[in-house]
């Protein structure tokens, strides 16, 4: 059985059931676009995420899903794609299915909480679950009584820390460096120690809660597991299973006010990135492949996520910085729709130039 229960590599799971290559060592993420929606480009940009139809949302959402005990990420994904395609035969019969579903980041079947699931064509951003921070509450299992420095040694594997992802890891087992932002005991008792892990996406718990028992001197492994956040989601409004299956049956019986709380715009999944506002001109270019340009940029919002600062530092400077990558940005419409995924990489208040990068279409 691949152990993937920390890491961050994420799979989309078609309408025949199939694992796509999405399930790969992020480092290796292909974020090219493929395939396209029937109609002209500006036919494909879409109404403002409040204005949606049940159908719409359900073509481009997301879902914070609460990952239950027992089935598998792959398991749950094919059940959300499911029960997904089913509801729109009834909303929808005209249109189509959604080709899968793509969630954030593989937790084991023991391992329970944060399991934001993007669906339809949304699955296409799934790359935006790398740029943020992810969040674990650990049950540490020592192998002898906790020491007096549990604490201050803990505090120690704060910042930058190597790891090779275990032998059952499904990716490839390279030394690589990873930044845990913060670890807090929360509660000790005799060999149990409850931790709460704010860590860099691709960063494996069960490999940190072995380096820390040799540390302790102890020894040590991971015991019980939930993820608590994946940027911009939080267990505060965590949605379950039957929470999706109640709100899809409502809304097939003609009441979506449910629905709209369990499924959001998938644009609710991009709040963590900078967002660069562009023409609708500009938009409808997009929708075939084009860079945006300097013209077409309407204003540029750089946020509070991870990638601010860097940001804002090419909004001032107008050239990305040397120590520095091109920040990931979702470029929308005036009114809120997404259009792409870019890297922002100009100045976005020059005459002429690129502006944004294209990674990825969403229309």
């Amino acid at each position: 059985m691949v152990d993937d229960t920390d890491a961050d590599e994420r799979s989309t799971h078609d309408a025949h059931g199939h694992e796509h290559d999405d399930a790969r060592d992020p480092d290796e993420h292909d974020a090219h676009g493929t395939g396209s929606d029937p109609g002209s480009p500006a036919d494909r940009l879409r109404p403002a995420p409040e204005d949606r139809s049940p159908a719409e949302l359900l073509r481009f959402g997301v879902v914070n899903l609460d990952k239950p005990a027992g089935p598998s990420s792959h398991q749950v994904s094919a059940w959300v794609r499911d029960g997904i395609n089913d509801a729109l035969a009834d909303l929808d019969p005209d249109g189509p299915e959604i080709d899968g579903v793509a969630h954030s980041g593989t937790l084991d079947p023991k391992v329970t909480g944060c399991l934001p699931t993007l669906t339809g064509t949304a699955t296409r951003a799934a790359q935006v679950f790398l740029e943020g921070h992810k969040e674990y509450v650990a049950e540490l299992e020592l192998h002898a009584s906790a020491p007096s420095d549990l604490e201050a040694v803990v505090a120690e594997f704060e910042g930058e820390i190597y790891q090779k992802p275990p032998r059952k890891s499904a990716v490839t087992r390279r030394l690589r460096t990873r930044t845990i932002h913060e670890v807090d005991v929360l509660e000790v008792a005799d060999r149990r120690a409850l931790l709460r892990i704010r860590c860099e996406s691709g960063t494996y718990v069960r490999k940190l809660c072995h380096d820390l028992g040799l540390a302790l001197g102890t020894g040590a492994h991971m015991g019980a597991l939930r993820r608590s956040a994946t940027d911009p989601f939080d267990d505060a409004d965590l949605h379950t299973l039957q929470d999706l299956w109640d709100a899809l049956a409502w809304a097939r019986e003609g009441d979506a006010a449910f629905l709209r709380e369990v499924v959001r715009p998938a644009e609710d999944a991009l709040d963590h990135l900078p967002t660069v506002t562009i023409a609708p001109s500009a938009a409808a270019t997009v929708a075939t492949g084009a860079t945006i340009y300097a013209p077409g940029v309407i204003d540029v919002d750089v946020g509070s996520g991870p990638a601010a600062d860097i940001a804002a530092e090419i909004v001032t400077t107008g050239t990305v910085p040397d120590d520095a990558d091109a920040p990931l940005v979702a470029c929308s419409l005036p009114n809120g729709s997404v259009v792409c995924l870019g890297r922002l990489v100009g100045d976005p208040d020059a005459e002429t130039g690129t502006v944004v990068a294209l990674e990825r279409v969403l229309v």
